[in-house]
């Protein structure tokens, strides 16, 4: 057995015991952590950080009752095995009364001291499970609710109770807006590290010189108005998770950086050469093909593999439409109550508009189009106070026969030619639709600059049509 066998807070003011018992629980291949009062050890304890504690029944600053009551504050579930003389046994007796899991009186042999330890961390391993098992049926009914009855987001709940029985880093793949943060953060809830923070990072949010101190730290003086020392994201996750997303957007040498982390499981503060030891699981996500970018050279081939290992995609709104009905109901039911209205529900009409849109900015689009129609409407959501263009989206624009059709006569470069600048149009359209006329944001959605959109809006005629929508909701 490993050091990972398991954690053992020693918390005693004779040094002699607390060396005997380290050393006892290295043999045992348990990692062994001291502490010689009560005030260090409480700032030992976190979730996660140790699985067992052994403290004395008298410790300089508490007595090892208090002690045991401040540190199941700190976390609930950690077994306390106090340490008395056989003439304290009262003391003892009182101890687990006040929920100790056990304890040992001096002077012990190490057998008994052994098994005590063994049994606090079998319960300690039961309680996890079963709080594991209680946090995936929790979880999996929250990505119900918040995801819609599908058989796709079925397929989702069983990845991420998958995914919350280790450690290991998840990669989050699907279109902006799908659900990625939800997918993580039903990982976190899930997993054993749930106590502990969940901390989510956008790697789009930050600026390129502010992401690696924002992650990792930084020391007094590494750059100019870093006048105190700083503990990065990552420190702050200590024992719990930290999630990325947009990964593609991490500049190189950060993405170096976090590969190091993944590999060593300690940090460099910004300015720092003495590493920082951290225990957080990485979760990241992106809308971006990886392995395409890690070919072009704009991500690190090395850090994509790391990632792929394990990953989940999530499909985009339009690929599971059962969702659509159950999802624009409960928006509909928030924005009611946000905005003290009560309309009352969707036309048979509207319902099959919102089934035919291909929704390319997913749920964030979805909820946006709902709110706006409880805005609009004051009985029942018609498909006009949706504001949806609902002809054919790309993807699923047009059948090859539909294509030969309007296209009879034509070469296929001409078929092509043409009828790639008709899904061209639509997807310009739609983009504009969901901005509301809105150029700069279009752009972003489309991933192109300003200028391409600029001129294909002026090619296909549709920019003086967005401005005079744009200048109507005014």
């Amino acid at each position: 057995m490993t050091e990972n066998g398991g954690r053992v807070l020693i918390v005693d003011d004779e040094e002699d015991i607390c060396a005997i018992l380290s050393r006892l629980m290295k043999r045992e291949g348990l990692k062994a952590l001291v502490a010689h009062d009560a005030e260090a050890a409480l700032k030992m304890i976190r979730p996660r950080s140790s699985d067992v504690m052994l403290v004395g029944i008298k410790v300089w600053g508490l007595d090892g009752v208090e002690v045991m009551r401040r540190a199941k504050k700190l976390d609930a579930d950690l077994p306390v095995v106090t340490i008395t003389y056989h003439a304290a046994r009262d003391a003892a007796i009182e101890a687990m009364r006040a929920g100790a899991h056990d304890y040992l009186a001096k002077p012990f042999n190490n057998h008994e001291v052994v098994s005590v330890v063994r049994r606090a961390l079998a319960e300690r391993e039961l309680r996890r499970k079963i709080k594991g098992l209680f946090s995936q049926i929790q979880q999996g009914r929250r990505l119900r609710e918040m995801m819609g009855p599908s058989q796709s987001v079925g397929w989702l709940i069983s990845e991420v109770n998958r995914a919350a029985k280790s450690d290991s880093t998840v990669l989050i793949l699907g279109e902006t807006g799908a659900g990625k943060e939800l997918v993580a953060h039903a990982i976190h809830q899930a997993s054993r590290r749930s106590a502990a923070p969940f901390l989510p990072v956008n790697c789009v949010a930050i600026s390129e010189t502010l992401l690696e101190s924002e992650l990792f730290g930084h020391e007094k003086g590494a750059f100019t108005g870093a006048e105190i020392q700083n503990s990065g994201k990552l420190e702050v996750a200590q024992g719990g998770t930290l999630f990325l997303d947009d990964i593609s957007n991490m500049p190189l040498g950060s993405q170096a950086k976090l590969l190091r982390l993944l590999r060593e499981k300690k940090v460099y503060r910004v300015g720092g050469t003495k590493p920082v030891d951290v225990d957080v699981r990485v979760l990241v996500a992106s809308s971006e093909d990886l392995r395409r970018l890690s070919v072009s050279g704009s991500f690190r081939r090395d850090l994509f593999f790391h990632l792929s290992g394990f990953s989940i995609t999530v499909p985009p709104l339009r690929e599971r439409k059962d969702d659509i009905p159950s999802l624009a109901k409960r928006f509909l039911d928030t924005t009611n109550m946000e905005l003290g209205k009560s309309v009352k529900g969707f036309l048979e009409s509207a319902v099959d508009a919102l089934l035919a849109y291909a929704w390319p900015g997913n749920v964030q689009q979805l909820r946006s189009t709902i709110r706006r129609a409880v805005l609009l409407a004051d009985d029942m959501i018609t498909e006009k106070h949706l504001a949806i263009n609902t002809a054919p989206a790309a993807g699923s624009a047009f059948s090859p026969k539909a294509l030969w059709t309007r296209s009879s006569g034509l070469s296929l470069n001409e078929i092509v030619q043409r009828n790639t600048a008709a899904v061209e149009r639509e997807a310009l359209v739609q983009a504009l639709n969901y901005t509301g006329g809105n150029n700069a944001k279009a752009a972003r959605l489309l991933k192109i600059d300003y200028k391409t959109i600029h001129t294909k809006t002026k090619k296909y005629g549709i920019a003086a049509k967005a401005g005079k929508r744009q200048k109507g909701e005014r």
